[in-house]
């Protein structure tokens, strides 16, 4: 667009291309970049012709808030929130769930929007409920269900259904044992979810297409013990050896079907918010709190209950635990919480002491674990919202953390929210197709960060990234950051 037709407000721009987006949520770099690449012809090719690797994610490495920090190049800390679940206030009960109201920050597509550039978006996280763009929406996995307004605009709703027969917003419930209804499942979600970005690629306008595929995130999920042979979990020769491997090629084969929609000109890149690994099994943090002697409860169950029903006697609690892929620890602070009882003057001491004791601890045997263990105030330039007080990867994202209390354990090898074979990892996949890239093909690891997407995007858009973007253009273009 010529400079003198730019909408009032607009980011200065140079002459850019389109740009479309896959999104594999928890797409795992040794599988694409290693163990399958052979398998993923595809991928492998976008792979040879472009640049990639792993990419850094946030922490913590969660759906929420890793994809709004790709969209947004703003840090969890700048976002003001931390996982899917926040404090409210504090209070000891008041959570909000992540969605699209609690993205402050302008997004990737906001920015081109004033730019005067359409975007399609489909099932990216954290965009319901549905707010105007310059362009079409389809919301995420976070929408209730279908009866709900999931599209903008609104007609493009009866659109989707009828294109679909039916879309599907995710899976019933992937921490199930039914394993044959849910993969069947996730092949049918992710069947409706490539027949409408087929449909919005041909038939809407756009500069930039953007999907997120979640099938990946939840076949791992579900999956990955009988997939892995290190899994402490896995059989041998069990029906579902081949499950994940079959669901990358079918994956790859969609893509194939989307990159054949687009000209010589467009740029592509793939994407994972994080990657994943086994996981080997839980800590439950409650129940080594209890016996540390910081957290007390007014009343023992006599079975497993989850930390919200359990009475807890505040006036002698020190800090809870909240349970997920990742730890989540909260400290009860006279002055802040309303039964607090650490002094403010001994916050530093209690939170360093945890820290010391969490990093020490083993597995169930004896074993360390290389748990670690981050100070939001130390890895965020700034920490909106309520931030945990200690964020928590035990034995480094290998074990989950479990919240619930009466377990008699601390290890446990038994989710308390149903049956999970895999845990988040730290590093995700970036895999970018530049027609006019001419630089080495491949990176190192670490050499991608996930907040260096959206000014990436920007730039092969001809835009010139904000500066309040907390990532940077990836320097193999930094000699072309030039706008007019």
């Amino acid at each position: 667009m010529p400079d003198q037709a730019q909408p009032r407000g607009a980011a200065a721009r140079r002459q850019g291309k389109k740009v479309v987006v896959i999104g594999l949520d928890c797409a795992a770099p040794q599988l694409v970049f290693d163990q399958w690449t052979e398998d993923l012809p595809n991928l492998r090719s976008l792979m040879n012709k472009g640049i990639y690797g792993p990419m850094r994610s946030t922490i913590p490495a969660i759906t929420c808030p890793a994809w709004m920090s790709m969209m947004t190049s703003k840090c969890p800390g700048t976002l003001g929130f931390y996982g899917f679940r926040n404090r409210a206030d504090y209070s000891y009960s008041k959570m909000v769930m992540c969605n699209s109201t609690t993205v402050k920050e302008k997004t990737l597509w906001d920015l081109l929007g004033e730019a005067g550039q359409k975007s399609i978006l489909l099932g990216i996280p954290q965009t319901y409920p549905v707010r105007p763009i310059n362009g079409c929406m389809v919301s995420c996995f976070l929408t209730p269900d279908t009866s709900c307004q999931y599209t903008y605009p609104k007609s493009l709703k009866t659109e989707i259904e009828l294109v679909t027969g039916g879309y599907i917003i995710d899976v019933e419930n992937f921490r199930t044992n039914d394993k044959e209804r849910l993969l069947g499942q996730i092949y049918q979600m992710t069947e409706k979810r490539f027949k409408a970005a087929r449909y919005l690629l041909r038939q809407k306008e756009w500069d930039f297409f953007m999907m997120v595929e979640m099938g990946v995130d939840r076949i791992h999920h579900g999956f990955w013990k009988f997939t892995d042979p290190q899994h402490r979990q896995y059989e041998p020769g069990n029906p579902f050896e081949q499950s994940i491997k079959n669901y990358y090629q079918y994956i790859d084969e969609r893509i194939g079907e989307l990159l054949s929609f687009l000209d010589d000109e467009t740029a592509v890149l793939v994407v994972s918010d994080h990657g994943a690994k086994k996981m080997d099994g839980g800590i439950a943090i409650n129940e080594w709190l209890q016996r540390e002697g910081y957290l007390t409860l007014a009343e023992q169950p006599s079975v497993p209950i989850r930390f919200e029903q359990a009475k807890i006697d505040w006036s002698k609690t020190k800090c809870w635990g909240e349970g997920g892929y990742y730890g989540r620890i909260f400290l009860n602070v006279q002055g802040r919480e309303p039964q607090g009882v650490i002094r403010p003057q001994d916050y530093e001491s209690v939170r360093d002491e945890l820290k010391a004791k969490l990093e020490a601890l083993a597995d169930d045997k004896g074993n360390q674990i290389g748990t670690r263990v981050f100070k939001p105030q130390e890895i965020y330039p700034r920490v909106n919202g309520i931030a945990p007080d200690l964020i928590v990867y035990f034995g480094n994202l290998d074990w989950r953390s479990v919240g619930s209390v009466g377990l008699s354990t601390i290890h446990t090898f038994e989710n308390d929210t149903g049956p999970d074979d895999a845990n988040h990892a730290q590093e995700g996949i970036f895999i970018l197709y530049d027609p006019n890239y001419q630089g080495p093909k491949v990176q190192n690891p670490g050499y991608f960060d996930i907040l260096d997407v959206a000014p990436t995007i920007l730039h092969l858009m001809g835009i010139e990234p904000p500066a309040d973007f907390e990532g940077k253009l990836i320097s193999a273009y930094e000699q072309q950051a030039s706008y007019c």
